[in-house]
């Protein structure tokens, strides 16, 4: 029989609370069958309440070879990817779009969310165990101390919903910290109304510095005293604007730009 010890430096914590995992399982909003990519299933705990749903065409990415093995002893009809999820080409797995689910890796969930964003057209939702102070980041509106990059840029295409709260105890090893399950839901956005790569750069800049009013953190992008700075909208922080506000903001640094 396979063994599977959590590996710190892959940032295994193994869920082992069933009632857990069947309600993570069932955070999914699903539209009759889809399919589904399950990252980091480690020993299956999550695995066994999605393989139970019929409309779930499941699908699992897991970097850790010993867990593979596992995988595909206890779950034979299971497709499983021994791959690292953030160095995947999904658009060769999945010709069509796909919902995402897991448990994950505490050291990689933002980044899973940025591969996310790149992939935005082809994932209608999400459903995560994360980090608490993370979850809390991404859900947070304009105006809260915890609102930050991770929260505008996800927020400008999905609507994101703060599920419930998970203890360390319901995992081996515990974790340090509490975890939270939140569920990402595309919204209509198809593009939003300015340069997107521009608008990410704006955003990533603004909050670098996010103790300074914003004529002072936006100076790398547009040279101090530009008469864009004149406005009294610069005499704000970044955590003071929600997402119109810094598609407004990307239009105006842009047309600054072309006029210094």
């Amino acid at each position: 029989m396979i063994q599977v010890r959590a590996k710190k430096h892959l940032g295994q914590h193994f869920l082992k609370d069933m009632e857990v995992a069947r309600r993570i399982a069932e955070s999914l909003s699903l539209d009759g069958r889809t399919s589904v990519l399950e990252i980091g299933p480690g020993t299956g705990v999550l695995t066994q309440f999605l393989l139970q749903n019929p409309d779930i065409d499941l699908t699992a990415v897991e970097l850790d070879g010993e867990s593979v093995q596992y995988l595909n002893q206890h779950y034979p009809k299971l497709k499983v990817i021994e791959a690292d999820f953030l160095k995947m080409d999904l658009k060769t797995i999945f010709q069509d779009k796909f919902c995402v689910i897991g448990n994950f890796p505490y050291n990689i969930s933002s980044q899973i969310f940025f591969k996310m964003l790149d992939n935005k057209d082809s994932i209608p939702c999400l459903v995560g165990m994360i980090q608490k102070e993370v979850a809390e980041r991404m859900a947070a509106k304009a105006g809260n101390k915890t609102y930050g990059i991770l929260s505008v840029l996800m927020q400008a295409y999905y609507s994101i919903d703060y599920l419930f709260t998970v203890h360390e105890h319901v995992f081996d090893p515990p974790p340090k910290v509490k975890s939270a399950v939140i569920r990402l839901t595309r919204n209509d956005v198809s593009k939003i109304d300015c340069n997107e790569q521009l608008f990410k750069t704006v955003v990533k800049t603004a909050f670098n510095q996010r103790r300074k009013q914003m004529r002072n953190s936006l100076n790398p992008l547009v040279p101090k005293g530009h008469a864009m700075f004149n406005d009294p909208l610069f005499d704000k922080r970044p955590e003071q604007l929600d997402v119109a506000a810094f598609v407004d903001l990307t239009n105006r640094i842009e047309l600054a730009m072309q006029n210094p």
